[in-house]
């Protein structure tokens, strides 16, 4: 029995490694013929005509035949008029769902590319947004993305229905406008850094490791050397410069803000978020959209990257590793995100 194991195991590792192997192969394969090709493409969707068709399957379910045909002539002699009055501005409409690494920086770049060389003349852009925060430098990228919109006199607004923290803030308190939803959280304008130690372990088990620097400040801390005051204290002072790099950009961008009593890394919602000046207006996203397009012809454009298998199990493997940090840091904050 014993025997019979062993052979079965052994052969479930030769097809394991059989499957990797052509999974390896054909991503080669499709990213070295995704080169020759575009490597993405833009979807552009109608939103008014989707809100108006929506609005208008209700109105059938509750009218006669004879109502219904007459509502919709009477509506087709407004949308002559509206046509002729209805200004020819357009509003772009974007959506961005951070990670920890802010990786839709190229999809956001391209969209906004799109919306800059239209002959559309743009009234506005809103950008849906919803983000935990991350990496400093991704977020300060995306931040960077959305500032030629307003550089180019752009509206912007950035409406949030869950949540936009840190990161997620830094790109927000660009626009020209931030809507949030009641319960939505918004702030932690603050920097965090943490690593493990493995030093005594290693040193317990006469496991050497050597590091060398040329520069006396070329690694601050480190997960397996051993670490000095010096170097803790330098990390401490980076990553207070980070902190107010953050605060400063936050007062350049929303000059109403009082950056002693919200740049402590702390969240609000709602009417305490409107009173710090953290947003402007409290709605949701849809129902801001539904009172533009009764005015603007709205646009929800997306671009769409092509990937391989091998990208697409490189994202799976991620987001179940973010997903597993995100529940870990909700278990901790229970208390503050859960009624």
């Amino acid at each position: 029995m014993i025997e019979f194991a062993s052979d079965y195991l052994f052969f479930l590792l030769k097809i394991v490694t059989v499957v990797i192997a052509f999974v390896y192969i054909f991503s080669v394969l499709s990213s070295a013929k995704l080169k020759k090709q575009e490597k993405g493409h833009l979807t552009v969707k109608n939103l008014s005509k989707s809100f108006k068709s929506m609005g208008a399957q209700i109105n059938r379910s509750h009218l006669s035949p004879k109502d219904f045909k007459k509502l919709i002539k009477e509506e087709k002699k407004l949308d002559k008029k509206i046509s002729k009055s209805k200004n020819k501005e357009a509003v772009f409409v974007l959506d961005f769902s951070g990670d920890l690494e802010a990786t839709g920086d190229v999809k956001l770049k391209e969209e906004i590319n799109a919306i800059l060389s239209s002959d559309l003349k743009c009234k506005e852009v809103v950008l849906k947004l919803e983000s935990r925060g991350g990496s400093a430098y991704a977020y300060g990228l995306c931040a960077a993305e959305l500032k030629r919109l307003v550089d180019h006199n752009i509206n912007l607004t950035v409406c949030i229905d869950k949540v936009a923290a840190s990161g997620g803030y830094l790109m927000s308190c660009v626009a020209t406008k931030i809507i949030a939803a009641p319960w939505a959280v918004v702030g932690s304008i603050g920097v965090i850094a943490q690593l493990p130690n493995f030093h005594r372990l290693l040193k317990k088990n006469d496991i050497d490791i050597e590091l060398h620097t040329a520069g006396e400040f070329k690694r601050t801390l480190t997960s397996l050397g051993k670490n000095t005051a010096e170097g803790r204290k330098k990390f401490i002072s980076e990553l207070q410069e980070l902190h107010t790099v953050f605060k400063d950009f936050v007062s350049e961008n929303r000059s109403k803000i009082n950056t002693k009593k919200v740049a402590t890394g702390e969240v609000w919602q709602g009417n305490k978020a409107l009173e710090l000046g953290l947003i402007d207006e409290i709605g949701t996203s849809n129902d801001y959209l539904i009172q533009l397009s009764r005015k603007y012809n709205l646009y929800e454009i997306d671009f769409v990257i092509n990937e391989t298998i091998g990208d697409k199990f490189s994202f799976a493997t991620q987001m179940v590793i973010e997903r597993s940090v995100n529940k870990f840091y909700d278990l901790i904050n229970r208390d503050r995100f859960i009624s």
